[in-house]
């Protein structure tokens, strides 16, 4: 049972500076009465010594010679005399090994006591200024993204405005880059000052603060035997051998002897025990990264074009730094351990102590940054480096670009390939696809495509290999206009391909790469010369929504178009509604025709649904839609929902605006762009996106996702379309509807719904989710009352 141990809380800390208080205080009472004590005891020898010398002066002893009596009393006096002589000589000794003593220990237990709380309060600093670098870190990071976010929002603003040529452009992309290479530094810099500040405060809490407390109990446990020694001295001159004396220095020396040192603090240790003390929690504020596109990641460094010089050279100076430091710090270690006795600690040696931590501190700081650089660097692992920001189509400039007229995706693609053959007729080709789309196809080892990516305002041929996870390698350019790996040259890529193929080479001898299996174009992957977009109908959360034309057959389509300045991430995201699609075929499930990836913009083309938006629809023929209608628009939707269900697919965001009405009114489903191909889905990036007021409760309260959760939002998709396109929870905000339907509130029925109906929304609004009915259920009740209530208007 110790002071490390058991003392390390606030609480604690505040009762020991108490009880160091009250001890200074009894030392003050002993040295007053014991200074009493020997002024009383002088004068009382004073006093029998004058009683004794009076008493030897005994009139008429001429008269008195022999007489035994008189010589008793001579003996007496002289006894009494000696006695007075002894009581002086222990008053002298009193004063000169107890009071003094008493004075001197009170003096060091003052400044024991000051020195104490002299580092308390410099370690709390510590770790106060810990906190407060860590903060303005994070404003110092704030500020950066807020300037990322404004330059961001100029050059998309200028670059739909004006293309890709101007001066104003070029200007606008440079204040862009340079916002974005700030924001990419500082992330760097925050996450650096996590690791370093966490080893800091480790040490101060789990190696400086117990240290300081096992210092104060060697210092008690000091002072408790000097006390001690100065209670047995009290005892000792106190002794005047009486039996009187005898007995009461008996039970003084038994309650001296009672005194033990190691266990003197024992009830107060026990009294005022808390836990050691709790690490600073100094975490990465995720908001901070929120609106990067996913380009920063918490407490990972960012390794691209915009950051990988300034690592490597951050990474020399820690380096180098580090090295200096590990010298000072064993030097200030070895003058430490040379004087290292608790009990003998000046100020000059805690000013040395605390150098010496302040050193190794330091270098676990540079030993923690060095090594999280070092391993961000090692996990680098591909040929290609990745982008910085999404200045360009699909990556960064790592210098500012020169200032001239930037050509087209495909005229640069074009240019850099004369003599190159027709790589766009290659099947293993695949256009502009998305990094991640390629690490999707790549699954087994040998698998290879080729894919063009632009890097610096330049296009770039990629081959991307599965092999020992994924690698990606740029095709070279030899100044005669040839390409290569590292091998031989060739004059067009296909034939460069075509040979490393062939050959089982390596692709580097480095990555050891072999190419075995090319992954060709999926059926899906349609030519982008081939679409002509014909009007703007709509906007999505990628970009704009056309109705185009195909040319290969002259079918009008609907076409999603992706914004080229998305970065990677995001353009996954976007094809994940075609690779959903792709795979239905259902009369109220929205149809995909194809993707088209060969070039920008990234493209989903889908069958044109003539009537448009369920939401709209309902709006504008409010008056002359029928109730039988209205029961086939749910059955419709039941029915699409029924065979999603079948499928094991989530769509997660079922609501009448994002269902399309095709011919004789049918319902069809349609945005997948939420969907998920699971039983179970958990939402772990937050609630940003979710439609509040069509999801169940189980999803906003715990990220759970099934397919009963799109029953609750099917429910409200029945009362919006028997509402006629009304909006649910009208004059409530998100919160307050999420309130109410935990409270037990739910949707009152649109004028005019039938009572079955209704019925089926509320048994769809079950808060427990097993208690809802699935979908085919819900396409049988409805079926039925499709069935009656058109026999009933035949009637």
């Amino acid at each position: 049972m110790g002071f490390a141990t058991n003392l390390q809380g606030q609480t604690a800390h505040e009762a020991l500076l108490g009880r160091q208080d009250a001890e200074i205080k009894l030392l003050e009472t002993m040295r007053r009465c014991l200074t009493t004590k020997v002024k009383s005891d002088r004068e009382y020898a004073s006093t029998i010594s004058s009683l004794s010398n009076q008493g030897k002066k005994v009139e008429r002893d001429a008269d008195l010679v022999g007489s035994l009596i008189t010589q008793g009393w001579r003996d007496i006096m002289e006894s009494i005399d000696q006695t007075a002589k002894h009581i002086k000589q222990q008053a002298d000794s009193m004063e000169s090994a107890v009071v003094e003593h008493i004075g001197t220990l009170y003096a060091e237990r003052r400044r024991a006591r000051k020195l104490y709380q002299e580092e308390q309060i410099w370690l709390n600093n510590q770790f106060q200024q810990l906190t407060d670098d860590v903060a303005r870190k994070k404003t110092e990071y704030q500020k950066s993204l807020e300037m990322y976010k404004v330059a961001r929002s100029k050059f998309e603003e200028h670059y739909v405005k004006s293309g890709r040529g101007g001066r104003k452009l070029d200007d606008v992309r440079e204040k862009y880059q340079k916002a974005c290479r700030k924001l990419h530094l500082t992330h760097n810099e925050y996450v650096l000052l996590l690791n370093a500040v966490a080893e800091c405060e480790h040490d101060l809490r789990t190696y400086y603060l117990p240290s300081l407390l096992r210092r104060q109990q060697a210092i008690h446990q000091e002072f408790i035997v000097a006390w001690k020694r100065i209670l047995q001295d009290t005892v000792k001159y106190s002794d005047f051998t009486t039996e009187k004396f005898l007995e009461i220095h008996a039970r003084m020396r038994a309650a001296v002897d009672s005194i033990k040192p190691l266990e003197e603090y024992k009830d107060f240790i026990t009294k005022h025990r808390t836990r050691p003390a709790s690490p600073l929690r100094l975490t990465f504020d995720e908001n901070l990264v929120d609106d990067t596109s996913g380009k920063l990641l918490p407490y990972k460094l960012t390794v691209d074009n915009l950051t990988i010089d300034w690592l490597r050279s951050r990474l020399n100076e820690l380096e180098n730094c580090l090295k200096t430091t590990q010298q000072n710090r064993l030097a200030m270690q070895l003058i430490n351990e040379n004087n290292s006795d608790p009990s003998k600690m000046t100020v000059l040696d805690y000013s040395r102590e605390r150098e010496e931590l302040r050193l190794r501190c330091q270098e676990k700081k540079l030993q923690r940054q060095a090594e999280v650089i070092r391993g961000a660097l090692n996990e680098l692992g591909c040929e290609e480096l990745p982008s910085g920001c999404d200045l360009s189509m699909e990556g960064s400039f790592a210098e500012p670009p020169p200032i001239q007229k930037v050509p087209s995706r495909i005229d640069s693609l074009t240019n850099s390939q004369k003599g190159n053959g027709d790589l766009m007729e290659e099947e293993w080709f695949h256009g502009v696809l998305p990094r991640e789309e390629v690490v999707r196809l790549l699954v087994v080892e040998g698998d290879f495509l080729v894919r063009e990516t632009m890097r610096n305002d330049e296009s770039q041929i990629v081959l991307s290999v599965c092999w020992d996870g994924h690698k990606h390698f740029i095709v070279q350019t030899t100044p005669e206009g040839h390409f290569r790996f590292e091998g031989p040259t060739f004059p067009s890529i296909p034939e460069l391909i075509m040979h490393q193929w062939k050959s089982g080479l390596p692709v580097t001898s480095r990555s050891g790469a072999i190419l075995k299996t090319p992954i060709f174009r999926e059926r899906w992957e349609l030519n982008n010369d081939d679409v002509i977009l014909l009007e703007k109908i709509g906007r999505g959360n990628f970009g704009d929504v056309y109705k185009a034309r195909l040319k290969p057959c002259e079918t009008e389509v609907a076409v999603k178009t992706c914004k080229v300045t998305l970065p990677d991430e995001q353009k996954r995201k976007f094809l994940q509604e075609g690779r959903i699609l792709k795979q239905y075929d259902h009369p109220n499930i929205v149809k995909l025709i194809g993707i088209c990836v060969q070039k920008q913009p990234i493209m989903i083309v889908m069958e044109l649904v003539p009537g448009g938006s369920l939401l709209t629809y309902l709006r504008k023929n409010a008056a002359a839609i029928s109730q039988i209608e209205q029961l086939r628009m749910c059955r419709d939707a039941a029915a699409g929902m029924s065979y999603l269900e079948s499928k094991f697919c989530i769509h997660r965001d079922l609501a009448a605006r994002n269902c399309l009405v095709g011919f004789d009114s049918t319902v069809k489903i349609s945005d997948f762009g939420m969907s998920r191909e699971e039983e179970e889905y958990i939402v772990s990036d937050g609630m940003k996106q979710i439609p509040i007021k069509w999801t169940a409760p189980e999803a906003l309260n715990f990220g759970k996702y099934t397919s009963l959760c799109d029953v609750w939002s099917y429910g409200v998709l029945m009362w919006e379309i028997f509402s006629k396109g009304g909006n649910p929870y009208s004059g409530m905000s998100n919160s307050q509807a999420r309130e109410k339907i935990d409270a037990g509130f739910r949707l009152p029925a649109p004028d005019g719904t039938l009572e079955e109906v209704y019925r089926l929304m509320l048994h769809c609004w079950e808060y427990e989710p097993e208690k809802r009915p699935h979908f085919d259920q819900i396409y049988t009740i409805v079926e039925r009352l499709c069935q009656v209530y058109s026999q009933v208007k035949i009637v």
